[in-house]
């Protein structure tokens, strides 16, 4: 009997590294993830070390700071602010004998990412370093001339995921400004963009939808790194910088457009606490705008899955999956779903609505996903209307995330999914061409 016992001990944990190495090998060998479920396999594809992502602060690291010698330094950056062996650039900086860090400034989320999302932060002392660290999330988003009087360069190191409403990027623009008014230099030590170089979405922002969280006029997803952005806000004149201004960019080794988070070889942090693996950055974009109508529906925030999921109380999960499913859309997939919020929207109570799949991420429109779920939900469910149930103020936040008023209104009125579409496919190509003259890698 304890033979027996044993060896069905032994055949049951066989059995489950057989089935884990078969997963894995499933997710390394297929270009293009299929993302299942709550488990996604993060490990890291068989990259050479010669052949993996070098970040700029490798490349600055690999230079003995050269760049930034005896000058007194400003450092903009939070917990994904680290080389490619996981080292906060807080402390690579504090450490090197020949940079003088004096200052460290805070985006959204804080500098070590423990701050819940959209909540104001104060300046206070760092405890590992005693260093100042100065708010540009509260009452300032732009540095003051009193927090850069003691610095000459001010260096930002922050990894970003691509999108317009996401802050950082608005931090790095204002900071750039900043640095011009008050006669600093600039560097930005570049990081990837994971949602690749070559994926465009969305429309470019109106000016009067100008807000944090849609700062500039670009579209939704604009396919450029941080590095790249920069130079374009600059070189198109949509940042206030002076002609003397010194920016300098640090450039990734072994990077191109055509690279997804796995293939460089790094390790992904989660960027906010509701960007947890390398695959949230693909689904912030699929429902996020429609997340702003946090009264009114549920986008898996609160859930074990954000941004990954659409829900209500009152939807019939399988009718909405079997609808947008019908639609036939490019690398999508929905599945009928229940669940139940821990916190946020719907908070202990039992939401049906859809998840969704990306199974192709090359042909997928991140951007256009949650219109096609709006119109859906319209149309198969006339009496709830998705604006109507929200507050006033999500509804402007709805309108500052996609930079204009017209998608409300065309949905609102027509509720024709074919206008949405045209309308947010419309600067497109425009821009990519616009664009193109400030890339850094091909």
């Amino acid at each position: 009997m304890k033979i027996w016992l044993n060896y069905l001990i032994i055949s049951f944990i066989l059995t489950l590294i057989g089935c884990t190495s078969s997963e894995v090998t499933t997710h390394k060998t297929k270009e293009t993830e299929v993302l299942r479920d709550t488990v996604f396999i993060t490990s890291e594809q068989n990259i050479e070390e010669k052949e993996k992502t070098k970040l700029g602060i490798d490349v600055l690291q690999e230079n003995n700071f050269d760049i930034l010698e005896n000058k007194r330094v400003g450092l903009i950056t939070n917990q994904t602010g680290v080389n490619s062996n996981l080292k906060s650039t807080i402390d690579i900086l504090n450490e090197a004998e020949n940079v003088e860090l004096t200052a460290l400034f805070s985006p959204e989320h804080g500098v070590r990412g423990d701050v819940e999302g959209g909540s104001s932060i104060r300046s206070y002392k760092d405890e590992k370093t005693g260093l100042p660290v100065f708010s540009l999330y509260g009452k300032n988003h732009k540095p003051s001339k009193k927090m850069l009087k003691n610095i000459d360069v001010l260096v930002y190191d922050i990894q970003d995921i691509g999108v317009r409403s996401y802050t950082f990027i608005s931090t790095l623009g204002l900071t750039i400004e900043a640095a011009s008014e008050n006669g600093i230099e600039f560097v930005v030590l570049d990081r990837p963009n994971p949602l690749g170089g070559n994926k465009v979405e969305g429309n470019i922002r109106e000016e009067k939808f100008t807000s944090f969280i849609s700062q500039y006029p670009i579209p939704y997803v604009y396919g450029l790194t941080c590095g790249e952005l920069a130079k374009f806000l600059i070189g198109e004149k949509i940042l206030n910088v002076n002609k003397n201004f010194n920016l300098t960019i640090i450039p990734m080794q072994n990077w191109n457009r055509n690279m997804n988070w796995n293939a460089t070889g790094l390790k992904w942090i989660p960027t906010s606490p509701h960007i947890p693996h390398q695959f949230s950055p693909y689904f912030y974009p699929m429902t996020g705008i429609l997340g702003e109508l946090r009264s009114a529906i549920s986008i898996g925030v609160g859930y074990t899955l954000p941004f990954q999921l659409v829900g209500a109380e009152w939807i019939d999960n399988n009718k909405l999956a079997k609808y947008l499913n019908d639609l036939s859309l490019p690398g999508l997939h929905f599945r009928a779903i229940t669940y139940r919020p821990y916190y946020a929207f719907g908070k202990l109570k039992v939401l049906k609505g859809v998840q969704l799949y990306i199974t192709d991420f090359n042909n997928i429109n991140l951007t256009n996903t949650q219109f096609y779920i709006i119109v859906a939900l319209k149309k198969l469910f006339p009496d709830k209307n998705l604006f109507s149930l929200a507050k006033p103020n999500e509804v402007s936040m709805f309108n500052k995330g996609i930079g204009t008023n017209k998608i409300f209104e065309i949905i609102n009125k027509e509720g024709k999914i074919d206008h949405v579409i045209k309308f947010l496919n419309k600067d497109i190509e425009s821009f990519k061409k616009k664009s193109a003259k400030y890339y850094l890698y091909k």
